[in-house]
């Protein structure tokens, strides 16, 4: 969730408004007219008990997830522990913790408040908000690799990453920097075309890191600028990005832009949130076809809403018997020996990760098999 620097600022009847959890939320305010929506309302919500909720560790902070599947056949769920400044490790299966990686500073191999992580083959990146940065490390010893965005970022937060070819990624940084004596304030919505930064990363022979600061974007416009964000998520091969906008004082939801930055004039639909939009997450299907799956930070219990890979329109909503106060999620589509048709991470209550196995999710929400085959 959504914080300031070295500040917990309490604001409106959610409790905190940025990095910790929610309360149960009501309706914004209404405000100027909005970008179209996707569609309509999404169906009543259904109940998928979790595989399991791991032991709660309240002083981490838990905040992100990423899965990793090693050489050993054992696949790591990865979190970032934002008040611990540290890496923790699950296992993916059961939920055992195995390690925790790092401690507060600056220097390689230590972090600032890290926040949103990405895995690609074997590198770990940890995007730290405090630091200005975003770290690279080596699995499965978390050797550092390089930093980058030291120049440009601010307040940076999510990280979503493709392969453009190989060896070559193209990394998309959302950069919810603000203003005011508490950071509470949104920056002129002239400044907002600077909400998401884009880079060009590269591996050489010897895993040396190399990056190029791509330039920023974000609409300006009154009704539609980002805000407030953190979590974003791709679909190459539907052009599509889905970027959080967690500012309930105006609307939060999940905004749509190309991968050149264009912003579509598209929203998730605007009563499909009740509290903010949080963690994001494609759910790719053999065949092409797919589903986003867009947390609903709520309490009691979190609502993970799912729309249509192409035309987002909602497929359903669902939720635990535990999770409440989802931050990140991680979807792992791949077969594992406790999930053979994949998993959904979730974070619960900042203090523990919870898991629910996709056929259990696909069978209540009446989704392809094929998904899960």
């Amino acid at each position: 969730m959504h914080a300031l620097p070295r500040f917990r600022l309490l604001t409106l009847v959610l409790g905190t408004l940025l990095l910790a959890a929610c309360a149960t939320a009501t309706a914004p305010p209404a405000e100027a007219p909005q970008p179209a929506a996707a569609a309509s309302t999404a169906p009543a919500p259904v109940t998928v008990p979790e595989r399991y909720v791991s032991l709660e560790t309240p002083a981490e902070e838990l905040d992100s997830l990423a899965t990793w599947p090693g050489d050993d056949g054992m696949t790591w769920l990865i979190a970032s522990g934002k008040s611990s400044h540290r890496i923790v490790v699950y296992d993916a299966e059961d939920g055992t913790r195995l390690r925790d990686f790092g401690s507060e500073g600056s220097a390689p191999g230590q972090f600032d408040r890290p926040n949103g992580l990405a895995v690609y083959g074997d590198h770990l990146f940890v995007v730290e908000r405090d630091n200005h940065r975003v770290q690279v490390l080596h699995l499965p010893d978390f050797a550092v690799v390089g930093t980058f965005g030291e120049k440009e970022l601010r307040s940076p937060y999510g990280i979503w990453l493709h392969e453009t070819e190989p060896g070559e990624l193209e990394v998309y940084v959302t950069d919810s920097f603000m203003y005011g004596d508490k950071f509470d304030q949104v920056p002129p919505f002239a400044e907002l075309d600077q909400r998401v930064r884009r880079y060009r990363v590269q591996f050489d022979q010897d895993d040396r890191l190399r990056a190029n600061y791509g330039g920023a974007f974000g609409d300006t416009g009154e009704a539609s600028a980002l805000r407030m964000v953190e979590s974003i998520a791709g679909d190459r091969a539907n052009d599509r990005l889905l970027i959080a906008d967690e500012d309930r004082r105006h609307e939060s939801t999940l905004r749509e832009y190309s991968f050149s930055g264009r912003y579509t004039g598209r929203s998730l639909p605007q009563d499909s949130f009740g509290a903010e939009a949080e963690g994001v997450a494609l759910w790719s299907c053999p065949d092409g076809s797919g589903y986003w799956v867009a947390v609903d930070q709520l309490a009691p219990l979190t609502l993970f809403h799912l729309f249509d890979r192409v035309t987002l329109e909602p497929r359903g909503t669902f939720h635990g018997n535990t999770t409440a106060h989802t931050d990140g999620v991680a979807l792992h589509a791949a077969s594992m020996p406790h999930f053979p048709g994949g998993a959904l991470f979730a974070v619960h209550d900042d203090k523990a990760v919870a898991a629910f196995d996709l056929r259990d999710v696909a069978q209540a929400l009446n989704l392809s098999p094929a998904c899960v085959d």
